[in-house]
């Protein structure tokens, strides 16, 4: 996979990729936000059916809200063949990510790792994932944090496939649903090699 190169702008890529072949990962600009939604929702909208109607529209209104929000320290995207089918957004710490100061953590985290439903398998996330690490190590983090639920089941799978393991004294409760955490390793991890 290609490596990440700081460009002048301060935005993020891959050096491979840019034919279509691979996902091409770069920081969204503004005129990319306007698209997050539409990739987000599509992404999410396998959901839609597991969970009650007015948690979905709930959670499709905390998408919409996390996207208006500054409080990212990155907003990466992923391309194939020039469209962004994917993204990932990258928070300093729990606090920025949750509010939620308490779970201690205080190094990136990742949420709303999204990729179009025909974008998938593609290498899209795991793209995303090794970029949002490289951008985490690049600034001295020595790990990098996500949140999920059982609901994404082929989501953790990857996680687990790429070197996360269970944070169980960073994981929370949403009404009944166990907010499970999982940390990646940054200093030796395959996944940057």
């Amino acid at each position: 996979m290609g490596n990440i190169e700081a460009q002048s702008n301060g935005s993020q890529h891959t050096t491979e990729g840019a034919d279509g072949s691979e996902p091409f990962i770069r920081e969204a600009t503004t005129e990319d936000l306007h698209l997050l939604e539409a990739v987000l929702l599509d992404a999410y909208s396998q959901y839609e059916q597991e969970l009650p109607h007015d948690v979905w529209i709930a959670y499709k209104a905390s998408i919409v809200e996390a996207i208006e929000q500054s409080s990212t320290v990155a907003k990466l995207v992923a391309e194939l063949d020039g469209e962004v089918v994917g993204s990932v957004f990258v928070y300093a710490s729990s606090d920025t990510a949750y509010g939620r100061p308490e779970l201690g953590i205080h190094s990136p985290v990742i949420r709303l790792l999204g990729v179009t439903s025909k974008a998938r398998g593609r290498g899209v996330a795991t793209g995303l994932i090794r970029a949002s690490a490289q951008f985490a190590r690049e600034r001295g983090a020595n790990t990098l944090h996500l949140h999920t639920s059982d609901m994404m089941g082929e989501a953790i799978r990857l996680y687990e496939r790429l070197g996360f393991e269970r944070a169980y004294d960073k994981e929370f409760t949403t009404g009944q649903t166990l907010v499970k955490s999982y940390c990646l390793q940054l200093a030796n991890t395959p996944l940057l090699q």
